[in-house]
């Protein structure tokens, strides 16, 4: 997977979610990286490999155990894992697999259906699938902008697209290809018996005005994992760690540093 590095002392693993890539973290690589080792990897299929063959599969599986094997390679013992959105899911499971590669975890605004005891099994709302068809099909058939437009705004705030920087604009669209490929690969449920068997320090993060399918997933997460933390990002969105950096970085340094 391709990486950025940045910085020297406790090693700070970056996780980008849908649409992103390693570029998506830069405020933190350089806000952080005065006293941290900070790498942000893109997950296989992302910029700058978005082109990789079809027969390669696009998965949340194999992403959770890419993390791991990175890590083995890079040699640099457990780290403290930063994961957002979609990333959060597969950071997630990586730390389920692998627990051995992590000093402690950081979900902001997880992404993910939750199972929650006694209800029935988490589903997208017919609304949501509706609209991320919709998203994929105009991307598929060449109107890339249009897609992610339409994506970007579900997952965050009307008009989120429109404000986002050109920086941001570019990253996403680098990467269109993955989306109509993330549908078809749904992220696993959130269950209560895995977050209890989770045993590093956790930090969960939200935005106050992120949409209320990551709020829910933070406020059930909150119950259910044992060694847990939240903070919450005022006047944010989805997008909390771009429109928030230093307050962003301050909790992830704020929480790395109690277990040191």
């Amino acid at each position: 997977m391709p990486y950025v590095e940045r910085g020297a002392g406790p090693l700070v693993l970056f996780v980008h979610g849908s649409l992103c890539d390693h570029r998506y973290w830069q405020p933190q690589v350089a806000g952080l990286s005065a006293h941290y080792r900070c790498v942000a990897v893109s997950l296989t299929h992302y910029w700058p490999l978005a082109d990789l063959p079809p027969p390669a599969p696009f998965s949340w599986s194999r992403h959770a155990d890419e993390l791991a094997v990175f890590l083995e390679k890079l040699d640099a013992g457990p780290a403290h894992v930063v994961a957002h959105s979609r990333g959060g899911a597969v950071a997630f499971q990586f730390a389920l697999r692998h627990p051995q590669h992590l000093q402690t975890l950081t979900l902001a605004d997880p992404g993910g259906p939750l199972s929650a005891p006694g209800q029935p099994h988490a589903v997208l709302p017919d609304t949501v699938n509706a609209l991320r068809a919709r998203a994929a099909q105009l991307i598929e058939r060449g109107d890339p902008e249009a897609g992610v437009q339409l994506f970007v705004d579900s997952v965050s705030r009307v008009g989120s697209w429109a404000k986002s920087t050109p920086a941001f604009r570019a990253m996403a669209l680098d990467n269109a290809s993955t989306l109509p490929r993330q549908f078809q690969d749904p992220l696993p449920a959130y269950r209560r018996e895995d977050a209890w068997s989770l045993r590093c320090p956790t930090l969960l993060i939200d935005g106050e005005k992120s949409p209320d399918l990551f709020r829910r997933n933070v406020n059930m997460l909150e119950g259910w994992v044992p060694d847990v933390r939240r903070q919450t990002i005022r006047g944010a969105s989805h997008g909390m760690n771009l429109a928030h950096p230093r307050a962003f970085n301050a909790h992830i340094d704020e929480f790395i540093r109690e277990q040191q």
